[in-house]
């Protein structure tokens, strides 16, 4: 049930018909438009009536959502979500294309900080790194922990960029938020709804991952469990599914992109180093996302992948990323985006702790 108030609508107004909801036992969770400000209704409302909310003050209409996913979905925000970023100009769901860009892991000190300089050159904003890493294998690199964590951290005072990291589990997450500026939930981890509800309880940004085998009403009801929490800023990441193909590491499923602006107002990245698993693809797919209308992507980049502790084959060499990122620039006005040609400016430890 959506809640949508007067154009008039007093603060005071809005903050009386919260009061009213939760004291039916439900949740109340306001939603800021360009027009009108609105409040969204969560909870089991199955053969409950307006109880009365259409006669309070400041009320314009009361709207029944008849989607599952009750904050994710355009029935309730129609405006698209822009997320931003504590202490810094740079946004992902706006005009301005977002690419994320780093290895897959965190190795060592060397390799982070040299790919980190290498893609901030290229004009990433945001550098992504596995600090503990979801293995198939329990037997392969776990990732470095909280030492991989601090390497990030370092990566973001020299170069400015925005610090992008996994966490596969609550004591991750939590290790992460003191480190780090958006907390990625990977896709087997989709539809772990313990750590969904706990990320919807950080003041960090979330990018959630498609799930391997995962439906849009499924992605988009695992970021229902992050915003019933309170935290709306979430992006959406399609990575690729598995199919029957053979050719490729998953299947790309560009065709999600689309459907996700029509059903949800959240901004979705594209991942071509995991959709196809082969460097040499990376590139046409990063194009081919962008023509379709997604806000950014997320790739895979090292200087010796032959030699990475995961995802060798798919991650790009530097001067590929640069070719990717030049080509990106004649896609992109065609589309009404834009990529950022100014560089970003180190960020000192103390100003990212004053975010927190």
């Amino acid at each position: 049930m959506l809640i949508v108030m007067q154009s008039k609508a007093t603060p005071e107004q809005v903050q009386s018909i919260c009061e009213r909801i939760e004291s039916f036992g439900f949740r109340a969770h306001p939603i800021e438009g360009t027009q009108h400000f609105a409040v969204a209704v969560t909870g089991d409302l199955r053969g409950i009536e307006t109880c009365g909310l259409e006669e309070m003050p400041g009320v314009q209409e009361i709207v029944r959502i008849s989607k599952p996913y009750k904050l994710a979905g355009r029935e309730s925000k129609p405006e698209n979500t822009v997320v931003r970023f504590a202490n810094s100009d740079v946004t992902i769901g706006g005009d301005e294309f977002a690419i994320i860009a780093g290895p897959c892991s965190v190795e060592s000190r060397e390799q982070t900080l040299h790919i980190a300089e290498k893609v901030a050159a290229s004009g990433a904003r945001f550098f992504r790194g596995g600090a503990y890493k979801p293995r198939t294998s329990p037997y392969a690199f776990q990732g470095m922990g909280v030492e991989g964590l601090k390497i990030l951290a370092e990566a973001r005072e020299r170069t400015g960029m925005l610090i992008v990291t996994e966490a596969v589990d609550i004591e991750a997450l939590e290790a992460i938020e003191d480190y780090a500026d958006m907390i990625q939930i990977g896709a087997r981890n989709m539809q772990n709804f313990s750590l969904l509800k706990r990320a919807g309880r950080s003041p960090l940004p979330v990018l959630l991952k498609r799930g391997l085998s995962a439906t849009l009403e499924e992605l988009l009801m695992s970021a229902e469990y992050i915003m019933s929490e309170g935290n709306r800023n979430v992006v959406l990441c399609e990575r690729g599914i598995r199919t029957f193909a053979d050719h490729s590491r998953n299947t790309l499923d560009l065709s999600v992109i689309p459907a996700v602006h029509k059903l949800s107002h959240l901004p979705i990245l594209s991942d071509p180093s995991h959709g196809t698993g082969k460097r040499d693809r990376v590139t046409p797919l990063a194009l081919a996302s962008a023509a379709v209308g997604a806000d950014g992507l997320i790739v895979e980049v090292h200087h010796d992948p032959e030699r990475a502790l995961s995802d060798g084959p798919q991650s790009m060499f530097p001067e590929q990323f640069a070719n990717m990122v030049s080509q990106l620039r004649g896609i992109l006005p065609v589309v009404k985006r834009t990529l950022s040609t100014e560089p970003l400016k180190p960020r000192p430890a103390a100003t990212q702790a004053a975010c927190k």
